[in-house]
C-alpha cells in the first residue's frame, strides 16, 4: 500500500517528517529572534524555507544501487586506463560525473540534454538505434538503463521485447575486443510496470550470448557494498539486487567462447 500510494500520489513519510520537525522548528526559530540583537540576516516570512526536517536525515548517501554501482564503474575504467567510452543513458550527476576528469564521455540519451563539459559529447538518441556504424565503439557502458526498455517511461515505444532489441543493438555497435559495462537490476525475475524489470542474471547472459562475461559483481538488497565474483545463485537470493556485468565482444563472429554461468 506504500508504495503503491507513494507511486501514484505522494510519499506520505515526508508530511509526518515535517510534522515531527515542526517543534525544533519553533525552539530554533525562538532562539535565533533572541540572539540576533545585532540585526544582521534578520528572519523575513517572505524568504522562509521550512527545511527542519533534514535534522532526522543521514550525514549524506552512502548506500544503495547507484552510489555503489557508479563508483565501480568509474574505478573500473580508471584501473583499465580506458580514456573514451560511449554511455548510453548512464546518470549524469553519478557515474558521468565520477570519470569526465580522465576519460572522455560520448553519451547518448533519448531525452533533451543542456549539459556540456570539457570532455563531454551529448547526441540525442535511442538504445534501440545507436547513432554508430557497426563494429566501431571500443568501449561502451549502460548502468540500469536495460530494464526500462520498452516500458514506454522515457519517451521509448512500448515492446515486452524492448531490452533483447537493445542488447542487439549495443552488442551490433561493439568493436571486436570491444567491452561493454553493465549495470542491471538483478534478483527474483519479474516485471515491475512500468518502473523496470529485474533479471535473472541469466537472462542478461542470454540477450548478450554473442559475448563473453569477464566479471560478475553484486550489490545485494541491503546496498552496502559491492561483492566481487560473486555466483549467479547469490544474485537470486536478492529481491532487487545489482548486478554488474562486463562482457568483452570476441575478436571472431562466433558465440563466446566463454559462456555465461
Amino acid at each position: 500500500m506504500y508504495n503503491l500510494f507513494s507511486s501514484f500520489l505522494f510519499d506520505p513519510l515526508v508530511p509526518l517528517q515535517k510534522i515531527r520537525a515542526f517543534p525544533y522548528f519553533l525552539r530554533n526559530l525562538a532562539a535565533y529572534l533572541t540572539l540576533n540583537t545585532g540585526g544582521s540576516f534578520r528572519i523575513s516570512l517572505i524568504d522562509f524555507q521550512y527545511t527542519t526536517s533534514d535534522r532526522f536525515l543521514g550525514g549524506g548517501t552512502d548506500t544503495g544501487h547507484y552510489f555503489h554501482q557508479d563508483m565501480w564503474a568509474a574505478g573500473y575504467i580508471y584501473k583499465n586506463q580506458i580514456d573514451c567510452i560511449v554511455d548510453v543513458g548512464s546518470r549524469i550527476d553519478g557515474f558521468i560525473a565520477h570519470v569526465l576528469p580522465f576519460c572522455r564521455v560520448v553519451y547518448i540519451d533519448i531525452r533533451p540534454l543542456r549539459f556540456s563539459a570539457p570532455n563531454f559529447e551529448y547526441r540525442q538518441g535511442t538504445i534501440l538505434d545507436l547513432p554508430f556504424p557497426d563494429s566501431t565503439v571500443k568501449n561502451i557502458s549502460s548502468l540500469h538503463v536495460i530494464e526500462h526498455i520498452g516500458l514506454g517511461r522515457y519517451g521509448d515505444p512500448v515492446d515486452p521485447d524492448g531490452y533483447k532489441k537493445a542488447a542487439q543493438e549495443i552488442i551490433r555497435v561493439m568493436a571486436p575486443g570491444g567491452r561493454l559495462i553493465l549495470g542491471a537490476p538483478v534478483g527474483r525475475e519479474r516485471l515491475c510496470f512500468d518502473a523496470h524489470r529485474v533479471f535473472d542474471p541469466a537472462t542478461i547472459c542470454a540477450v548478450f550470448s554473442s559475448l563473453s562475461l569477464i566479471h560478475f559483481s553484486l550489490i545485494d538488497d541491503q546496498g552496502n557494498c559491492v561483492v566481487d565474483n560473486v555466483k549467479f545463485e547469490d544474485a537470486l537470493k536478492c529481491n532487487y539486487g545489482c548486478g554488474l556485468f562486463v562482457f568483452e565482444k570476441t575478436k571472431t563472429t562466433q558465440t563466446a567462447t566463454r559462456p555465461c554461468l
